[in-house]
């Protein structure tokens, strides 16, 4: 499915996700498309452990490497320096890549599974409240996803926090 250009949505410690392989530029595109999102705002990625993100990204000092690397108790994304030739559909007018250890069971399976990390951005149309149920998102995108992941959300945040991983300014809260 995703090595095919799928489009999916699953579960996160959120809300539900919409994810493609980050690699495939049309699939990408096609997610941006579905969301009405504008690729200059960039994406974030989801992976299960570090390892699955470090050769996207500039070398980090061992202090940052050691907080970003870790799953945070509270669902955080981090902005770090990439690579510069990682694609523009991924971190869009911007230097760096928005990153985040997956803790929901199922998204770090996923991760597993495709051997990689996977684009995760919150399944709504762009400006819309996401959704949080399977039902819900064959509502707002009428049976035009690939695959549909059923099981639950976390509970009590609408989105990730999301930090500047050099600085630890806080740059979205929960």
């Amino acid at each position: 499915m995703i090595a095919g250009g799928g489009i999916i949505a699953y579960p996160t410690e959120t809300v539900y996700g919409l994810g493609c392989d980050p690699f495939n530029s049309d699939a990408v595109l096609h997610l941006l498309e579905l969301k009405q999102r504008r690729m200059e705002q960039g994406l974030i990625l989801i992976a299960s452990h570090f390892g699955q993100l470090e050769p996207l990204l500039l070398p980090l000092a061992p202090a940052v490497l050691k907080q970003v690397a870790s799953p945070a108790a509270t669902p955080t994304t981090w902005v770090l320096p990439c690579l510069p030739d990682i694609p523009v559909w991924l971190r869009g007018r911007h230097a760096s890549l928005a990153v985040r250890i997956t803790t929901h069971p199922l998204a770090a399976a996923l991760c597993d599974a495709w051997g990689g990390p996977l684009v995760s951005t919150s399944a709504n149309l762009h400006g819309r409240h996401p959704a949080t149920t399977p039902l819900a998102i064959r509502h707002a995108f009428d049976n035009r996803l690939d695959y549909i992941l059923h099981g639950t959300t976390g509970t009590g945040y609408r989105h990730s926090e999301i930090r500047n991983g050099l600085t630890g300014a806080i740059l979205r809260s929960r």
